[in-house]
């Protein structure tokens, strides 16, 4: 089936967000909607349910606005890499 493209599952969008949080330190909503590649509605309808979860946590400060990942979403980040290294020596993907 050529030109489909298969659609990113929610738990890969998390792991998107959450690693862009990551390498950015403090990342503002741009950098988040570049680097896990969002229009910016989704991205805010993933981002406020990764702060539900407690994995993500959005700072003020002053006018700026920037989201931080959470220990515990390091921790999910980290179990979802080996889930996927696991599933890949079956030949499967998240």
């Amino acid at each position: 089936m050529e030109g489909t493209e298969k659609q990113r599952s929610t738990v890969r969008i998390y792991l998107d967000i959450l690693k862009a949080a990551e390498e950015e330190g403090n990342a503002k909503p741009t950098r988040i909607l570049q680097k896990a590649n969002l229009p910016h509605d989704r991205m805010m309808r993933h981002v406020s349910e990764l702060i539900k979860r407690g994995l993500l946590n959005e700072v003020n400060n002053g006018e700026s606005r920037f989201y931080v990942i959470t220990p515990k979403g390091q921790n999910f980040v980290k179990e979802v890499r080996r889930a996927e290294s696991f599933l890949s020596a079956f030949g499967v993907s998240l």
